[in-house]
């Protein structure tokens, strides 16, 4: 049976390789169940998975009162367009509205879409409500905002502009947590917003410092710029709170989600002040400002709502903060038995970085020889290897996980002579 599974996945990886446009670099590795934080491939490996989709499966896989949500409403109603008000729609934008600052929502279907939402929110609501020309984004250095054309406009990583000509400007890039860099760009009354991640994810899990959120709030306020938080990583209970900013209690004007909101299935969501939404709302003789075929269907609506009540029901958030302390205490053993090859923990909650001393260049083995030894995680960064694992991990997953990372960086520290 195993040598049959075997050929069945080396036969998917041959025909995607004919296939699918080669823009992704996968290992021969043809995933086919999950289960809370393991996954399982089509020759039967098992993986214990602590990056959960990219902090997308919040509930883990298969979660049963995901699935059987979905599974219901799938059988009811799947789309309608928004030529109608959908029920799920309207009641997921309460679950929102109710756990954070925002008045209203528009509905999307991932991070990028969201965010290229909030981008033409701001530019609109400078000249309709505001009457002024203002067009500037500042964004920060090492940030990630998408990969459309837009959104990587204002992503501050250059390897992801590389390549497609002219893209979307004006665009000014400040350092990440320097008040002073965002003060001088903000000067000039050019900006429309400032678009800002409350931990820069992949750019290197960095947490910025305690006053950071509250000066930028009060840069933009001064100038009539609007604030915009990109959540699509830290929000939906990631950081031990329902979103990033929450740990600072400084609102936004804007707010964008996608990943874990859907818990798997694709959704994403713009957030807005009551003053904030006139940016998208509809004036009487004009075109629809702003609009989409597939976002807030009620199919990804129903599933983002389920996953609201398991995480409230099942209180997932003081899991995140007590295994998340567990993960960050056991990573940080690891740190200083390994002192050649790591430099530290970052993070909060169930966001959680290693970071490599870059000399050592030791973050890609550390990745690929995990994953060889049945543990999944991610890079950010270059240097940093990431754990975002479902927010239902436990002590006893986190054990398993730094076992298999020790034995890695054992192999590397030996490999690299660190």
């Amino acid at each position: 049976m195993k040598e049959h599974e075997l050929k069945r996945q080396k036969e998917l990886v041959e025909l995607a390789g004919r296939v699918l446009i080669k823009n992704y670099r996968q290992p021969p590795i043809v995933m086919a169940a999950g289960r809370g934080a393991e996954l399982w491939d089509v020759a039967g490996n098992r993986y214990l998975d602590m990056t959960s989709g990219i902090a997308v499966c919040s509930l883990g896989h298969s979660h049963p009162r995901l699935a059987a949500r979905v599974a219901r409403q799938a059988a009811t109603l799947q789309h309608t367009s928004n030529l109608y008000f959908v029920e799920e729609q309207v009641l997921l934008a309460k679950d929102i509205t109710d756990r954070c600052f925002a008045d209203r929502v528009f509905f999307c279907n991932s991070g990028a879409e969201a965010n290229e939402g909030a981008m033409k929110l701001a530019r609109r609501y400078q000249r309709v409500v505001n009457g002024q020309d203002r067009d500037l984004i500042v964004s920060t250095i090492n940030s990630f905002h998408g990969r459309s054309m837009a959104t990587v406009s204002i992503t501050g990583q250059e390897k992801y502009r590389t390549d497609f000509g002219r893209l979307l400007e004006p665009v000014k890039y400040v350092p990440f947590d320097d008040l002073d860099a965002a003060a001088q760009a903000l000067e000039g009354r050019e900006a429309c917003a400032f678009i800002v991640e409350p931990i820069q994810a992949e750019g290197g899990i960095v947490v910025p410092s305690e006053k950071y959120l509250l000066g930028l709030r009060e840069l933009t306020k001064a100038t009539g710029t609007l604030l915009i938080y990109d959540e699509v990583q830290t929000g939906m209970g990631r950081t031990g709170k329902w979103f990033g900013h929450h740990h600072d209690d400084v609102a936004p004007d804007v707010m964008t989600m996608a990943k874990a909101l859907g818990g798997g299935v694709p959704i994403g969501a713009v957030a807005a002040s009551e003053q904030a939404a006139e940016g998208l709302a509809w004036k009487e003789g004009g075109a629809v400002p702003h609009a989409t075929t597939f976002g807030g269907n009620p199919l990804a609506c129903a599933a983002a709502r389920e996953v609201f009540a398991t995480i409230e029901e099942e209180d997932i958030l003081a899991n995140v903060v007590a295994v998340g302390d567990y993960l960050a205490e056991r990573l940080g053993e690891l740190a200083a038995r390994y002192p050649g090859v790591c430099e530290g923990v970052r993070g909060r909650g169930l966001l959680r970085g290693l970071n490599t001393h870059a000399k050592a260049a030791a973050a890609g083995p550390i990745y690929a020889g995990a994953r060889e030894r049945g543990l999944l995680l991610s890079l950010a960064g270059g240097t940093v290897v990431r754990f975002a694992p479902p927010l239902i991990v436990t002590r006893a997953h986190v054990d398993e996980a730094i076992g298999i990372l020790d034995d890695t960086l054992s192999a590397v520290a030996g490999s690299t002579g660190a």
